[in-house]
């Protein structure tokens, strides 16, 4: 892979340039061989070696920096381990200062050797509260300037800990409790299995200050209650270890995902019949892969936000069809909603203009229904 259109080594912001604390752009910076570093390196290379560039490319990647200290240090890390680093810096423009926080942290980015730094300014929406706003934003804006290039994210095992207690907590299903894969293109985490404490100490063992946002200490946010009260209890009632135990949990269920999508995938290529699938294929299937190539197949063909409601309620047209009418499961146009149905011995959808229209002709038809919660 070659430099990211767009992209000037030494650039950063707009229009504005810098080469951080004097030291050419793309150089790279010898990194001290400390405990922190070397594990943060060692993770980095062993992503690289399982889902990195092929040998013909440039082995060249994007890093979402936010100029905490994960990302600071995968950073700093994927510099020595690869050929090229783009920093891509996003400012969601939440705070006071964000932008120079911003700058600040592109230029920490060319000051360890980064070929490039932007900083991407998005605008935040209010939809589904302003965390879900702000990721929505950030990772549309890291897709659009990536380039073609792979994007490091700079998730730790404390991060994945985190996310697998959510989703427990709030009873989403076994994908939700898999918590967040090593590589799921175009995103990559490498550091899935390296505490935050390293990535903390690899500041410091660099001389680099990292910038710790307000957010991340601010009780309102769900998980930072997770970090900072339950999580410690729970190592206190425990004796120790929860983290880890919950990212092992996560990988274990991973495992056993794929080789359930893998079985559901055959399952929906059996029962497909054009864009319908036949009832009756579905109907004498497990349940655990009947519902994972339902929701495949909802997915593939334009449903959005799809929930764990909207699943089951389309899984009943399957297994127990009382002649119940369509489900609404999101996505479509203006104007109109997707639909899932049966007719005719299959499961089909439609765009329905006013979301109560009939689904067949030879069935009895009802209304269109919502349902609320995560998928699993």
């Amino acid at each position: 892979m070659g430099r990211a259109p767009g992209t000037t080594p030494g650039r950063f912001g707009s229009e504005s340039g810098s080469s951080g604390a004097g030291r050419p752009p793309g150089s790279v910076r010898r990194l001290p061989e400390t405990a922190a570093v070397l594990a943060v390196r060692r993770a980095v290379r062993d992503w690289l070696s399982r889902f990195g560039p092929r040998e013909s490319e440039e082995r060249a990647v994007a890093v979402a920096l936010s100029g905490g200290a994960d990302s600071l240090a995968l950073t700093a890390a994927a510099v020595v381990e690869t050929d090229a680093v783009d920093a891509l810096v996003v400012d969601h423009r939440l705070q006071p200062g964000s932008g120079a926080v911003a700058a600040e942290a592109a230029a920490q980015a060319l000051a360890l050797g980064c070929r490039s730094a932007r900083v991407l300014a998005v605008e935040v929406g209010a939809e589904g509260g302003v965390e879900a706003a702000a990721r929505r934003a950030r990772y549309a804006a890291l897709d659009s300037a990536r380039h073609g290039l792979a994007v490091l994210l700079g998730h730790t095992l404390d991060d994945q800990a985190e996310t697998v207690l959510l989703g427990l907590a709030r009873g989403s299903g076994g994908r939700s409790i898999q918590g967040m894969s090593a590589c799921a293109e175009p995103w990559g985490r490498p550091l899935l299995g390296v505490r935050r404490e390293t990535t903390r100490r690899v500041c410091a063992d660099l001389g680099v200050t990292p910038h710790d946002d307000p957010h991340n200490a601010a009780p309102e946010f769900t998980r930072v209650r997770l970090r900072t009260e339950a999580l410690p209890l729970l190592e206190q009632i425990l004796g120790g270890g929860v983290a880890p135990a919950l990212a092992r949990t996560a990988e274990q269920l991973r495992e056993d995902g794929a080789v359930l999508d893998a079985l559901a995938a055959e399952l929906r290529h059996t029962a497909s019949d054009g864009r319908t699938l036949m009832i009756e294929t579905l109907a004498t299937a497990p349940a655990a892969l009947r519902k994972r190539a339902i929701r495949a197949w909802l997915l593939d063909n334009g449903a959005k936000a799809l929930t764990t409601k909207h699943l089951q309620a389309v899984d009943e047209l399957v297994t127990t069809w009382r002649g119940q009418g369509g489900v609404a499961v999101g996505g479509g146009t203006a104007g109109s909603r997707l639909v899932a149905g049966r007719e005719h011995g299959r499961l089909t959808l439609r765009l329905d203009e006013d979301g109560i229209g009939p689904m067949t002709q030879t069935e009895p038809a009802g209304r269109a229904h919502h349902h609320g919660r995560e998928s699993s």
